[in-house]
């Protein structure tokens, strides 16, 4: 059941960032409402496949899609 829901929660945060330049690591959770733990299962997910790319400014953590997802994402969404 964890993994279901730590699959679903990848797949919402990929569509999520399809639709947004990059999103703060910490407003993630509240913007998909979703459980903090889930939310960073699901990163790791998606940063173990090389789906998304992390970012530091000014001591805070951002998160995009790579290039790769960037662009099938503009392509068939």
């Amino acid at each position: 059941m964890m993994r279901e829901q730590i699959g679903e929660t990848a797949g919402r945060i990929w569509t999520e960032l399809g639709s947004r330049e990059e999103i703060g690591l910490t407003q993630l959770p509240r913007i998909l409402k979703a459980k903090s733990d889930v939310t960073y299962q699901a990163l790791g997910w998606l940063a173990r496949e090389d789906k998304i790319a992390y970012r530091t400014k000014a001591g805070k953590v951002f998160i995009s899609l790579s290039e790769r997802e960037r662009e099938h994402f503009k392509n068939n969404y």
